[in-house]
């Protein structure tokens, strides 16, 4: 009798890794679920991760319908499509505020094509080096969502079921998303609002299956801080500035039961967010200084090793060959180069962009590897990071005595392609973890993160183009309507289109909200470091989703609201920790589908409203009764997933 080392009995005989079918199902699931996220993100400025619903479909797909199907086909199938899904969070948190800023009139398809893909790139590339020392290596670095989807792989067994439960979420995703939008038998919500004295009052509920997932995928505590911020701006500010502002429109004064009051009061609400949001992403930077130095100081010890090593690894610990990181890495930058010359017309202002671009992608990179670590990607403070690369981008470019459009184009650039690779990295540490658990031959888990950067990259400007034109994205024709439907907030970019304009354009912006908004964020953040730390309560006053609150129409952060209620009461339903833990991962797995189908339908609505076709109109007296019953199907379903101990 001879024993072998266990790695080679993990190869032999090898089991299928990286093939063809797993390559395409990659990318067909990536494209949706990116798509999924685009909108989300524009829609309530929340996106989720794709890793366990792209890990369960791909497990159905292959062991159900092809019959065949390895853990580590379903591995390479998910780390494809969580790139993607990861690409799109960069994207839309910056691109879409050159649109709301007036630079574009609509989406340019190479330049955000090429920031979405070199940012993808620079997030996979300055990871690899760091996934033995941080993945493997250090224990106090846990990586949660990628250790939670490792146990899904190896649990593939559920993967038949759990891809119908996604598929019929999807559906009747898609069927609320087409009876709202698409022939109005819905409304898009269900909205009040009363006078009290001289003051105006305005609530509701937004009938969206969307929002009340992300509810349940984020939790009680977060879900209440969106609503926390909510009723700041919309119980608290919006009352006293109807009572104190005289809103004109046309130059008559708007009456307080003008329907047309609620767009104008919100126009000047959001600038309350604008503030909370500044203050804390520096406060997250704050926060994390220690991590930052930490994940700074790894890093460049990682690339200090990877340089030196003489012996190259097994096949089950080798990552991508060094002559084809640096070979990336250099092409990557070149194009970076490249895409700022293109949309500056200056080589002067695109090599100071250029560097600059590099820097903060290396900072945030390394911070963004150790911090989701620590955390998970869910807590990762990316909004922060990039508020800080737009704060020192446009410092800098304004100290050159750049202004104007070619300021916000260059400053939105490195914006967005140090986004996307914050982004993206979070998620490349995540799947190569779940690639460590299972036993994954990391080289080519690192060829998939390639694969689904470029892939995802090619539809970014194609869906936000026709989720602009269908929809509007930050348009003031678009936002007479609290509740219309079919406004896109879109609010990081928002943020970053108001700090534009202040920066190197002519608006003059109402600093006084937005300081009002800064002090309401520092009290937040005493409130918790003063009073919830030290009594290491469990429920924590985390200041950026009260600012995305704050910024949202009321509506989006009660259904939110609703979907996070869902979420405890599930969690109070188990009594064991393990039955809790499958009781979420179902409704995660239910909300996902419920997220893809509306996103889906709203992106095929778009065509014919981009095209200005007329879409039937069936509202009635009927609509809203209905629209309530639709909220409360989806609130029961998420109940009954959540509370299920099958």
């Amino acid at each position: 009798m001879s024993f072998q080392d266990p790695g080679d009995l993990l190869y032999e005989p090898p089991l299928r890794e990286f093939t063809a079918l797993a390559i395409v199902l990659g990318i067909l699931v990536g494209l949706v679920m990116s798509l999924a996220n685009v909108y989300l993100g524009l829609f309530a400025g929340m996106t989720v991760s794709a890793s366990i619903p792209a890990a369960v479909i791909s497990m159905g797909l292959l062991k159900g319908v092809f019959k065949r199907g390895t853990i580590h086909e379903n591995n390479i199938v998910q780390t494809i499509a969580s790139a993607g899904e990861s690409l799109a969070a960069g994207i839309i948190f910056t691109m879409p505020a050159l649109v709301i800023a007036g630079v574009w009139s609509d989406f340019d398809f190479w330049t955000t094509t090429l920031v979405s893909m070199t940012g993808g790139m620079l997030g996979v590339l300055f990871m690899i080096p760091l996934r033995r020392p941080m993945i493997v290596e250090d224990p106090d670095l846990i990586y949660p969502e990628g250790v939670a989807c490792g146990k899904v792989l190896r649990a593939g067994e559920e993967g038949g079921a759990g891809m119908k439960m996604v598929f019929g979420a999807l559906g009747l995703g898609a069927l609320i998303k087409v009876l709202i939008d698409g022939v109005a038998l819905l409304t898009a919500g269900l909205k009040t609002a009363v006078t009290i004295g001289s003051a105006r009052i305005f609530a509701g509920i937004m009938a969206s299956p969307a929002l009340i997932a992300v509810g349940f995928i984020v939790g009680f505590n977060i879900a209440t801080l969106v609503f926390l911020g909510g009723a700041i701006s919309w119980f608290g500010a919006a009352p006293y500035l109807t009572a104190t502002t005289e809103y004109l429109a046309d130059g008559v004064v708007v009456s307080l039961d003008n329907p047309a009051l609620e767009g104008l009061v919100k126009a000047d609400v959001r600038f309350l967010g604008v503030g909370a949001m500044i203050v804390g992403g520096l406060w997250s930077i704050i926060q994390i200084r220690k991590g930052i130095a930490q994940g700074v100081r790894e890093t460049f010890g990682s690339y200090r090793a990877a340089m030196d090593e003489k012996e190259p690894p097994k096949q089950n610990n080798q990552d991508m060959d060094r002559k084809w990181l640096l070979l990336l890495m250099a092409a990557t930058m070149m194009v970076v180069l490249f895409l700022y010359f293109r949309v500056t017309d200056s080589m002067a202002v695109s090599a100071l962009a250029t560097p600059l671009m590099v820097i903060c992608s290396f900072f945030f990179v390394a911070v963004a590897s150790y911090i989701v670590g620590l955390v998970g990607s869910s807590n990762s403070p990316v909004s922060g990071m990039t508020i800080c690369s737009v704060l020192l981008t446009s410092g800098v470019i304004a100290l050159f005595g750049y202004s104007g459009e070619i300021a916000i184009l260059a400053t939105m650039g490195v914006a967005g392609v140090v986004c996307c690779a914050t982004c993206t990295s979070g998620d490349v540490c995540q799947d190569l973890k779940t690639g460590n658990i299972v036993g994954a031959t990391p080289f080519r888990q690192q060829w998939a993160e390639v694969i689904g950067v470029l892939s995802a990259s090619f539809v970014m400007a194609p869906v936000l183009g026709l989720l602009h034109r269908g929809y509007g994205i930050g348009t003031d024709a678009h936002l007479d309507e609290a509740f219309q439907g079919n406004a896109l907030e879109a609010p990081q970019a928002q943020l970053f289109a108001s700090l534009m304009d202040g920066f190197f354009g002519a608006t003059d912006l109402p600093w006084d909200l937005i300081a009002a908004g800064a002090v309401v964020g520092l009290a937040i953040i005493f409130i918790d470091q003063l009073v919830l730390l030290p009594k290491r309560s469990k429920f924590r006053l985390f200041l950026m989703p009260v600012a995305v609150g704050m910024y949202l129409p009321l509506g989006l952060s009660v259904a939110i609201l609703v979907g996070g209620i869902i979420a405890w009461i599930a969690g109070r339903a188990h009594a064991d920790p393990e039955s809790r833990e499958r009781g979420h991962e179902k409704g995660v797995l239910l909300s996902s589908g419920l997220i893809a189908g509306e996103a889906i339908a709203g992106v095929l609505i778009a065509i014919p409203m981009a095209a200005k076709i007329e879409l039937p109109d069936m509202e009635g007296s009927i609509s809203p009764w209905l629209t309530l019953v639709s909220v409360l199907v989806v609130a029961s379903l998420l109940i009954r997933a959540g509370t299920s101990k099958n």
